[in-house]
């Protein structure tokens, strides 16, 4: 691959046009198109379209562009290195990609050991809805997604799926909202205000079901497709909740809320999402091992 054509699509990437690019490039945009054209000839993928005066990245361009990035960051760090005498470049970020409904505190225990590693990865983490993070992943913006919930069926990505574990799901509440409830758990709930994750997530349709089968009716006080919004709010005595019962020691802890009870027939379940069917990246290997302790996979 001529690297000068790759240049040249870089900075017409960066600046958005042909004309502005010839200009910095101090070529004109006839050559410059001619240029790109070659490129996209060797590659045997369309990287660039118009769009008005301007020009926009197809998908592969998006791509293209990402390796772009990295080569020409790469080879300006070498020079100021050799220049400066300054120390090794660090390691390639990891980046990961998160989707609301995982709890901060699992997807921090997960994440965290990976930085210890080897390697030493600096670390990129994006949080997000699910289809969102694919399309990240799909065009390598994100090495990993976690989420609660497998890839989706309707999702036209090339990923695999990679159990990480799961865990049983246990209600807290506040001590001042409790002195409202008279009866043992579960029943209580039935006293109680309730908070509970989003219709659409992974688990809601769990905890009604439980709910149903208990007899509870339940007082919905609030729904949110952020875990952590919803336990700040439980926090605050706006409703009981219900979180993951491996961090019962640290929510009870940090929260200052009660554990009402344990329900060993409802289960979150975790995975990690990428484009590899088996696992290569250190990082991603140091969570699926971190997984296994912490969650059991």
């Amino acid at each position: 691959m001529n690297f000068k054509h790759l240049h040249y699509f870089w900075v017409t990437a960066k600046t958005g046009g042909i004309v502005r690019a010839g200009k910095q490039l101090h070529i004109t945009p006839q050559t410059l198109s001619g240029q790109i054209k070659l490129l996209e000839d060797h590659l045997g993928k369309r990287l660039l379209r118009k769009n008005g005066r301007h020009v926009e990245l197809t998908e592969a361009g998006q791509l293209a562009l990402r390796y772009a990035e990295e080569i020409f960051t790469l080879g300006a760090e070498m020079e100021a290195a050799l220049k400066q005498d300054q120390p090794a470049r660090p390691s390639a970020p990891l980046r990961i990609g998160v989707t609301d409904a995982v709890p901060k505190a699992i997807a921090y225990r997960l994440i965290e050991p990976a930085l210890h590693g080897g390697e030493s990865p600096r670390l990129v983490c994006e949080e997000g809805e699910m289809d969102d993070l694919l399309a990240d992943l799909a065009v390598h913006r994100l090495d990993l997604v976690i989420a609660d919930a497998p890839l989706p069926a309707h999702v036209n990505v090339r990923a695999f799926n990679h159990r990480l574990g799961r865990t049983t799901l246990s209600f807290y509440a506040s001590p001042a909202l409790l002195q409202s409830a008279t009866q043992p758990f579960p029943h209580c709930l039935a006293e109680l205000p309730l908070l509970l994750p989003a219709t659409n997530s992974a688990v809601r349709a769990q905890i009604d079901q439980w709910l149903g089968q208990n007899k509870i009716a339940a007082r919905i006080a609030g729904e949110f497709e952020d875990g952590a919004l919803m336990t700040a709010f439980g926090r605050e005595g706006s409703g009981a909740f219900a979180a993951p019962s491996v961090l019962q020691d640290d929510i009870a802890r940090e929260l200052g809320v009660t554990l009402l009870g344990h329900c060993e027939d409802m289960h979150q379940e975790f995975y990690a999402i990428s484009v590899e069917r088996r696992i290569t990246h250190p990082g991603v290997a140091q969570i699926t091992r971190v997984a296994k302790d912490l969650l059991g996979a």
